[in-house]
């Protein structure tokens, strides 16, 4: 923790005691942190799409100046107050030449050659550059991962379009890029899990809790002591801006502990939020492959977010995110996650909820659980 937010810390505490006390020490030494913090000048390559725009408004909030830069293709009406360059990651940076920030945040990375770019013309124009990279970067999943585990990796590293089967590795190749341009005092990578809460397009965590405020039997893979691991994107735009201010240089994994979550408990936390009761109809992972396989699935999968416990993806919810929380991530519980996201789902036209984007269609799950319940006469 550098010195800056240390007595920021320190000076709020003293606030807080003075209240008691009385209102002018609250005052001075709010004011003396307010006056103690540095505006930082921040760059976000893309802040428009899911996770962009909450590491924005914490920076925003933390009372940081943000320009963007992106295409203007999406949701252009967010952040109308906020300085856009408009510019392309493909040979399109001309807007970024001879501009200075303290930091950027890279969030729209996944072609090397783009991040290859982008950090040779801004690396000695910024202090501080942060890539969000991905666990997919991970070379296996058949048992835990830190961030020392081995990477994955391309035959042919000239490839450049990103499917499932190329995403991970082509994000490897990011980081090495941006490893090679910038000291590594300067630079920070985060690699997420499944990132989930308000403003989620994929609905690979909503279809969870979505589904349960429908009631009724629902279909749960595998047993309640699974483990799944997400990170709630406030959480990970709160970590983002805190590496900004503190130039946390390194690489960190942005998880939930290890074992502290399980299907059972997002079972639990979302009939608790949405004040929903169903009836789960637990089916073993046998089961669930050959539905897998049965079925047209979404391009997110029947089940999302959930992993069968053997197999090549049997410790995608054992990577360690130890490292991070020692360097001041912070999980808040998943039920405010819950709460918040469903919250944002019931703002949505019909069109966008009508039709889930992962998981399966009401008229898929009640096949399927007749054909459990048949099966497990």
């Amino acid at each position: 923790m550098n010195k800056n937010r240390r007595d920021f810390i320190k000076a709020s505490a003293l606030g807080g005691a003075a209240l008691v006390a009385g209102g002018a020490a609250e005052t001075a030494a709010l004011a003396a942190a307010s006056q103690d913090r540095r505006t930082l000048e921040i760059l976000v390559l893309g802040g428009t799409g899911f996770i962009g725009p909450h590491m924005v408004r914490e920076a925003l909030r933390r009372g940081h100046s943000v320009t963007l830069f992106n295409r203007g293709r999406t949701n252009n009406a967010l952040f109308p107050d906020l300085e856009t360059i408009k510019g392309d990651r493909d040979a399109g940076l001309d807007g970024l030449k001879g501009r200075r920030w303290d930091a950027v945040v890279d969030n729209s990375g996944y072609v090397p050659r783009h991040v290859q770019d982008s950090v040779r013309l801004l690396s000695a124009n910024t202090g501080f550059y942060l890539f969000i990279s991905t666990i997919a970067t991970y070379a296996s999943f058949t048992s835990a991962n830190d961030e020392d585990s081995p990477l994955a990796t391309l035959d042919d590293e000239s490839v450049e379009e990103v499917t499932g089967e190329t995403y991970g590795a082509l994000k490897v190749l990011c980081e090495k890029r941006a490893r090679e341009e910038i000291d590594e005092d300067r630079l920070a990578i985060l690699r997420p899990t499944y990132i989930c809460g308000p403003g989620d397009h994929t609905d690979r965590f909503s279809y969870w809790p979505v589904r349960v405020m429908k009631g009724g039997e629902m279909l749960w893979p595998g047993d309640a002591s699974n483990s799944i691991q997400i990170i709630d994107v406030r959480d990970l735009a709160n970590f983002t801006v805190d590496c900004v201010e503190r130039r946390t240089a390194g690489i960190y994994n942005t998880v939930t502990p290890v074992g502290s979550y399980t299907m059972g408990h997002l079972l639990e936390d979302s009939q608790a939020v949405s004040d929903t009761t169903v009836e789960p109809v637990w089916v073993d992972e046998a089961f669930v492959e050959r539905a897998q396989q049965d079925n047209s699935a979404s391009r997110w999968g029947l089940f999302p977010i959930w992993h069968p416990s053997s197999g090549d993806n049997a410790a995608v919810s054992s990577v360690s995110g130890a490292r991070a929380r020692a360097a001041g991530l912070h999980n808040r519980p998943v039920r405010e996650t819950i709460r918040d996201l469903l919250s944002w789902w019931r703002t949505l036209p019909g069109e966008r909820t009508g039709t889930m984007r992962a998981g399966m269609s009401a008229d898929l799950e009640a096949e399927l659980i007749a054909l459990w319940k048949k099966e497990d006469v």
